[in-house]
């Protein structure tokens, strides 16, 4: 059975990692219980930051520990109803609670560094390239500390879907880099100046990229062409958003709705004085080929360039045959 966290990917990642700890937690939990100690993996964090650090307030755990506040104080009542931490009130301002260890606690900590920890790095030794995986964490981290992953990627681009009013974008942004390097011919000028009724009515749809400082920068149409056919057309990135990965970004997002449409079959038009858009299309997997130029080539004159999109897992049997 496909494991559908795995084969989402990147996207996935946040609930891949969860379900990891929840297995490595689970293991621990054991490991402990079998060492005699009857704390949670869960109560391990705080009870170390105190035993290494000493006491300190709830406010202080939350930034040692870098998790929120409600979580520690549900820890911490845990701890205190086994006798493991206890609370007092500072001298100087009664409304701020100090936690520290009881000896009990203390006692705990010494049964976990000496018989407990030991285990469980070699246990995870066995499993994993340890030091690998924490430093790969911990670049992680800092570099949500520095971007949270809603301010990404880098330059914070978002996918847009049609709306009437971004009509105008679709056409001028297209007209620019057409014009630029081509002609406009008729059956451009028919689907930019009537994106709905070209591409959106037939069971198409457009894309949009858009930087929050530079606006729509990029869009990217699927005109429905088949029952589950469709080219990938009308793709333009404004000269203003070049460097950004606009392109990529963009081609991403439009194959992934594709599939989502129920596309079988990917196919778009070129030229080669397109050189750079053509590389990008080869290197997510779309394929050169004669079939597709003679079915559709000569719907633009500018055509010279015919390729249909292998998904990655089928580029080895084409490549085969």
């Amino acid at each position: 059975m496909t494991d559908v966290l795995a084969h989402e990917g990147a996207v996935m990642l946040g609930s891949r990692l969860k379900r990891l700890a929840e297995r490595l937690q689970a293991g621990a939990e054991r490991i402990a219980a079998d060492c005699g100690l009857p704390t949670q993996p869960s109560q391990m964090p705080l009870l170390t930051a105190l035993y290494r650090r000493g006491p300190m307030t709830v406010g202080d755990a939350v930034q040692v520990l870098g998790i929120s506040q409600p979580a520690v104080t549900r820890i911490l009542s845990r701890l205190v109803e086994m006798a493991l931490v206890e609370t007092s009130r500072d001298v100087r301002d009664q409304r701020s609670k100090t936690i520290s260890l009881t000896p009990a606690g203390v006692e705990a900590m010494e049964l976990a560094t000496t018989i407990l920890w030991p285990r469980l790095r070699a246990a995870v030794g066995e499993v994993c390239d340890a030091p690998a995986l924490l430093a790969m964490i911990e670049a992680t981290e800092r570099a949500l500390a520095e971007q949270p992953l809603d301010q990404r990627p880098a330059g914070g681009l978002a996918i847009r879907r049609f709306t009437d009013d971004l009509a105008d974008a679709f056409y001028r942004i297209n007209a620019e880099w057409i014009g630029d390097m081509y002609r406009l011919e008729q059956t451009d000028i028919d689907v930019l100046k009537n994106p709905r009724e070209r591409i959106i009515a037939p069971g198409g749809d457009i894309l949009f990229v858009e930087d929050p400082s530079l606006g729509i920068v990029g869009t990217c149409a699927l005109q429905k062409t088949g029952a589950r056919q469709f080219e990938l057309t009308k793709m333009g990135v404004l000269d203003k958003a070049r460097g950004k990965k606009v392109g990529a970004f963009l081609l991403d997002a439009i194959v992934a709705r594709a599939h989502a449409l129920g596309c079988d079959r990917l196919y778009l038009l070129s030229n080669t004085k397109s050189a750079a858009a053509i590389h990008l299309y080869e290197k997510i997997g779309f394929v050169h080929d004669a079939g597709i130029m003679d079915a559709f080539g000569r719907r633009y004159e500018r055509c010279n360039v015919a390729m249909l999109y292998h998904p990655p897992g089928a580029r080895q049997d084409v490549a085969a045959e």
